[in-house]
Parts: C-alpha cells; sequence; structure tokens
C-alpha cells in the first residue's frame, strides 16, 4: 500500500518523506489556499518545489470545468516535472478529458468520487488513479470504507489498472481498513499516518527497557 500526503505544507511533506515511508502528494486549490499560496506562477513554483522533494507521484488539480481548459491546464500541469498527476474532478467533461490524457500517456488522479459507477467511468476512461473520498462519506453518515470494498471488486473483476487511492482518510483506522481491503494507495493529513507509530504498550515497554539499563548502568 502506497502512503501520500495530503497537504501542501512543504515541512509536512519534508517530514514525511524523512521518515522514509512516502511514496507521492496529493493536494488541491483548498490546501493550496491554506498555504496561502496564491496566484497561477506561485501556484506552479509550489508544485516544483513539491516535486523536488519527494521520488514518488504528485497530485496536481486543475481549476477549470470545461474539456478544453482541462486539456489546456492538465497539459501544462504535466510539463512540470515527469511526476506530476493532473488531478481531474468526476464530471463529464472531466472524464472526456482523462479519455484524451491517457491516450498521450499523461497520469490521471479522478478526484471527488463518491460512487462506485463513478469509479467504473473513471476506470474506463483510463484513469492512473481514482479518488473516493471516505472521510467525506462518514461525515454524512454513509460508510466510506463500503465503496471502497464494492471498487476493490469491481476492479478486480475486470482486471481494470486503475489504482484505487482513499482520500480523505482522517485517521490511523482508515489507514488500516483500507489497507485490509486492498486499496492501492492511501492519501491522509501527515498527522494519521504519525498516529501509526503510537501505542501505549510501546511508550511503556520502551520507558522500562530505558529505565532497567540506567538502573544496571549505575551499579
Amino acid at each position: 500500500m502506497k502512503f501520500f500526503i495530503d497537504t501542501a505544507n512543504l515541512q509536512q511533506i519534508k517530514e514525511a518523506q524523512d521518515l522514509g515511508v512516502l511514496d507521492g502528494v496529493t493536494t488541491n486549490p483548498s490546501l493550496m489556499a491554506k498555504e496561502g499560496i496564491s496566484g497561477e506562477e506561485n501556484v506552479i513554483n509550489h508544485y516544483k518545489a513539491i516535486c523536488s522533494i519527494v521520488d514518488g507521484d504528485v497530485s496536481a488539480e486543475v481549476i477549470s470545468t470545461d474539456y478544453e481548459n482541462i486539456i489546456k491546464e492538465g497539459l501544462n500541469l504535466a510539463k512540470l516535472d515527469d511526476k506530476i498527476v493532473v488531478k481531474v474532478p468526476m464530471i463529464k467533461e472531466g472524464v472526456k478529458a482523462i479519455k484524451y490524457f491517457s491516450s498521450e500517456g499523461i497520469k490521471t488522479n479522478c478526484t471527488l468520487v463518491f460512487s462506485a459507477g463513478q469509479a467504473l467511468l473513471a476506470a474506463k476512461a483510463g484513469a492512473t488513479y481514482v479518488s473516493p473520498f471516505i472521510g467525506r462519506l462518514d461525515d454524512i453518515s454513509t460508510d466510506g470504507l463500503s465503496l471502497i470494498e464494492d471498487i476493490r471488486l469491481i476492479y478486480d473483476n475486470y482486471g481494470y489498472e486503475t489504482q484505487i487511492l482513499a482520500a480523505s482518510v482522517r485517521h490511523a483506522m482508515h489507514i488500516i481498513e483500507c489497507a485490509k481491503i486492498g486499496a492501492d494507495v492511501m492519501t491522509g493529513p501527515l498527522s494519521a499516518i504519525l498516529t501509526l507509530l503510537k501505542h501505549p504498550l510501546t511508550d511503556s515497554g520502551l520507558a522500562q527497557f530505558l529505565a532497567d539499563h540506567a538502573k544496571a548502568a549505575g551499579k
């Protein structure tokens, strides 16, 4: 299972990269705005900075919603770095654009997916990744993890190569359950990844080991 971090914060990306488990980055306009990144030139430079930190794929989202401008914007993003994955919304014009990008060998991430039917269309169009938003489904009292299960079953039935990128991951159990189901990738905040490190028995065990060592060394 690949680990992506969902942020535009360079410090957090560096921290995840230094941990040695980072496989890529996902971003979106909201995350860019959160970091105070605005204006086309600044956004482009920020994507370049992210690509300079990580070794894996970096999803860069288009703003346009019509076919011609999605293509134009996506081509410009793809030129920035071989690591760039063009992130396209699950809309009619977006599916058409994904088909075009796929035919040109440009990697894509179909985002804002909330149903198995949408995921099926994304795979048919040749998306590299499909991003079901499990946390947002949980927010409206719908089981986001069951969507991951449905997509996994459908993709396995027909041998689709589109990777399931579990998005809107909120906490450690989301990550564990997605891994059990067989999601190819998870993307979430650094806090969710770091939570996997924690267990009270690890903390108490380490404290005991260190205390015993100090006691023995003092004799």
